[in-house]
């Protein structure tokens, strides 16, 4: 059988974008061959309608778009008019229909009016594929023929699939991102070449990389600081010189600095000249923050009532990259005022910091005052974020209008944070999961010895398209005389994010006319949502817990309701009405529903 060769390089598909769409003179080029006369264009004067049923709607609206040979220079009125109306025709018609696989096109025109007839034949399907690799990933050892097969079997034209040029190009974009991704920053496409044999309508495929050297990271200099220096930039970079080049690991650097506060934008790039693969230099063009903000903020919230802050911001503390954090919040139920001192990211990627904390607040008819003073170092790694804390606070207590006690404690905590979610901010799937485990020692200014063990952790599990069920449970245990501790150590749970249907902080211990914390927790929550749209969904709960002295006082209070969701750009808002089957009352509770 004869065999008919193309080669069809990169630049084929200029042919779609060369010029405007052909235009009648008194209206667009009518697609007679269309199933729906609403989607054909009107036929005009000097226009050829299309009679081309095999075609596919997006194939035949493409020759519309882009054919010009189908605005006929003069009036078909012999034979002679039409042949050269026709080989204009298949010129072009057939160019643009090569890159939709069609190669044994038949035209004829023909009627009254006349219009163009296609027969395309069948449409290619690949054939055999051919992938081959220049330069150090043709190497022969173990790993370099790993990274041949991976790269061949993330080739997206298999076998079978029909041939478009528009795919043929994207195949060899994303095979040549996949290699450059990791370790070949040079890496090119060194030749391609599509091999048509049109009687058996199959093309065969060649591709040849040329990997190029293997890089290195080397030193990371940095555009653009004025504030602070480079050491700051190098400190949230998981990079080393002599590692091996990756792209994820300059995306991660990036995605760092961008959520740093000491930076409003950052772009990394590294030299990509294969002279320099050894230790290839890692440039960060940055736009630095202002280093001093003043905000102010107000909302409500139905745990604590409203609320009004004034925030001071300052990330170059005493020309050292400190960043301090400080704020007044005002709240109905509570007042805060507070100044955090967070320093630089450690070489071994802690972040430490110290604050000052003093607190006022009147829940459940408990009066507190408290001052606290403490130290935190804490680190991100993968999905895990870990937290040591060393915290000295001393509190005051009042219950019916009498100082009843002071309490003081110098607790060292460790929480361990794990999320798995596919969303931080609005996840459909996967868990969070936070263990906490902490204590004082009386004598070392702590007024009794106490352990404190907490366990949270909230599921999203996906049910459908628009559906999930999310299960939320905590755990709560501490050893110690409670009368002898600050209430941050012991635990109270109801409101918005606990156990809706009570008033906020309503479950616990009864002491006089309040309600104080216990040495006990417990709370569980199952809730289903459907997702109406892609913003908008109805949520049922049924929420359970409490939190006692002792396992012979915890009785579990039930509250169950329905709410909406709406997904804002920082997490679902959610507005809840609750029945708590202890009171028989109904409660409204809103929050933005999160996970921690």
């Amino acid at each position: 059988m004869t065999r008919l060769r193309y080669v069809l390089c990169l630049f084929a598909l200029t042919v779609l974008h060369a010029g405007q769409p052909a235009r009648a003179a008194e209206g667009e080029v009518a697609d007679e061959a269309s199933a729906d006369a609403d989607d054909a264009p009107s036929a005009g004067a000097g226009t050829l309608a299309l009679d081309a049923p095999a075609l596919s709607k997006p194939v035949r609206d493409m020759l519309l778009r882009h054919a010009r040979s189908l605005v006929l220079r003069e009036p078909l009125t012999d034979e002679r008019s039409r042949r050269r109306a026709l080989r204009r025709i298949r010129r072009e018609v057939s160019d643009l229909l090569a890159t939709e696989g069609y190669f044994t096109p038949q035209f004829d025109i023909a009627g009254d009016p006349p219009s163009l007839r296609i027969e395309p034949g069948a449409q290619a399907v690949i054939g055999d594929v051919a992938i081959e690799f220049e330069g150090d990933l043709a190497g022969d050892t173990p790993e370099h023929g790993e990274r041949r097969e991976a790269l061949r079997m993330s080739w997206r034209l298999s076998a079978g699939k029909p041939f478009r040029q528009s795919d043929w190009s994207a195949a060899k974009q994303a095979l040549l991102d996949d290699l450059q991704a990791r370790d070949y920053a040079a890496g090119s496409l060194a030749g391609s070449r599509a091999e048509v044999d049109p009687e058996a309508a199959k093309v065969a495929l060649q591709v040849r990389l040329d990997s190029g050297p293997a890089f290195r990271f080397g030193d990371i200099e940095a555009v653009g600081l004025a504030l602070h220096d480079l050491d700051l930039v190098r400190r949230y970079s998981s990079l080393r010189p002599g590692d091996p080049y990756s792209v994820d690991a300059l995306l991660a650097f990036e995605r760092s600095l961008q959520a740093s506060p000491y930076f409003s934008s950052a772009q990394i790039s590294v030299d990509r000249d294969p002279a320099r693969a050894a230790a290839t230099p890692v440039t960060v063009s940055v736009a630095e923050s202002s280093p001093k903000k003043l905000s102010f903020s107000a909302g409500l919230s139905s745990n604590t009532g409203y609320r009004g802050e004034v925030g001071w911001t300052q990330n170059n503390l005493f020309d050292r990259s400190w960043l301090l954090t400080s704020a007044v919040r005002l709240e109905q139920l509570r007042q805060i005022a507070f100044a955090d001192i967070m320093l630089p990211p450690a070489t071994d990627g802690y972040r430490d910091s110290f604050g000052v904390l003093a607190e006022s607040a009147d829940i459940q008819d408990l009066i507190t005052r408290r001052v606290g003073v403490g130290a935190v170092r804490a680190r991100v790694r993968g999905d895990i974020e870990i937290r040591h804390s060393l915290s000295l606070q001393r509190e005051q207590r009042e219950i019916d209008g009498l100082v009843t006690s002071t309490q003081q404690s110098l607790a060292l905590n460790t929480s361990w944070t794990w999320r798995r979610v596919d969303d931080l901010f609005n996840p459909r799937d996967g868990w969070v999961l936070n263990a906490q485990v902490g204590g004082g020692l009386k004598g070392v200014l702590s007024d009794t010895n106490f352990v404190r063990g907490y366990l949270k952790g909230q599921w999203f599990l996906p049910i459908g398209a628009r559906d999930q069920l999310i299960l939320r449970g905590e755990a709560g245990l501490t050893a110690g005389a409670a009368e002898s501790l600050p209430q941050d150590f012991l635990f109270r749970t109801g409101g918005s994010t606990s156990v809706r249907g009570y008033d906020y902080l309503a479950l616990g211990v009864r002491q006089g006319s309040a309600i104080v914390g216990g040495r006990l927790l417990g709370v569980a929550s199952v809730e289903y949502v459907h997702w109406m749209s892609a913003q908008w969904g109805a949520a049922f709960f049924v929420d359970a817990g409490d939190a006692a002295d002792s396992r012979k006082d915890f009785d579990t209070a039930f509250g169950v309701g329905a709410g909406v969701r709406w997904r804002s750009p920082a997490g679902p808002i959610a507005f809840d009405i609750a029945y708590g089957e202890r009171e028989k009352t109904w409660r409204p509770h809103f929050s933005l529903a999160i996970a921690f």
